[in-house]
């Protein structure tokens, strides 16, 4: 019985993990893959336009913190105007989500 509901409870946390890696991938999709690409390389019409950095580049990672990154998703970027801010649109918790999406980008 308790390696029934064992994994039971496996399953249930694999669902709500998928769900919400799936929530955080359609909120990329609808908020920054137009600008950043689907991997975060920035090779779309608009990142090209803009010069946006590529966000997969090891030495990219290195040099912003999650905080940082934070700030940017939620206080629009000072540097290019063009990223708006997010934090009237998205959740703490979304933006928090998206800061473990971009650090998935990370190369090698």
């Amino acid at each position: 019985m308790k390696f029934r509901f064992a994994l039971l409870m496996l399953s249930l946390a694999a669902t709500a993990a998928q769900a919400q890696e799936d929530t955080v991938a359609e909120t990329w999709t609808a908020k920054c893959k137009s600008c950043h690409g689907p991997d975060g390389k920035g090779q779309t019409q608009m990142g090209k336009k803009e010069a946006i950095q590529d966000l997969s580049l090891p030495s990219w990672q290195k040099s912003w913190t999650d905080a940082q990154i934070r700030e940017v998703i939620a206080e629009g970027s000072r540097d290019n105007k063009k990223m708006k801010a997010y934090k009237d649109k998205l959740t703490p918790q979304q933006i928090d989500a998206l800061v473990a999406y971009v650090r998935g980008f990370q190369k090698g």
